[in-house]
């Protein structure tokens, strides 16, 4: 049965789904039963949500895409 501290260092593999299916069990049966632990992980994919839509709705000015390319291919 995995603690508090436990599930807090396996949280980004356990949203990312990195964890192998018993681990996943794990920390979803100690999400189910930990309020506190329930609302970080929540709270966690709420901003990877929000960082995703908005890094979805961003695009950099053409230049800046051309610069960064030109710089990609001078260091090959």
């Amino acid at each position: 049965m995995l603690d508090c501290n436990e599930v807090m260092r396996r949280l980004d593999e356990f949203i990312d789904r990195e964890l192998n299916d018993e681990e996943l069990a794990e920390v979803q049966a100690h999400l189910d039963r930990c309020g506190h632990c329930a609302e970080r992980f929540r709270f966690e994919e709420n901003v990877l949500r929000l960082v995703g839509r908005c890094g979805r709705q961003l695009s950099a000015p053409p230049e800046l895409v051309r610069r960064v390319r030109r710089m990609c291919r001078d260091q090959t």
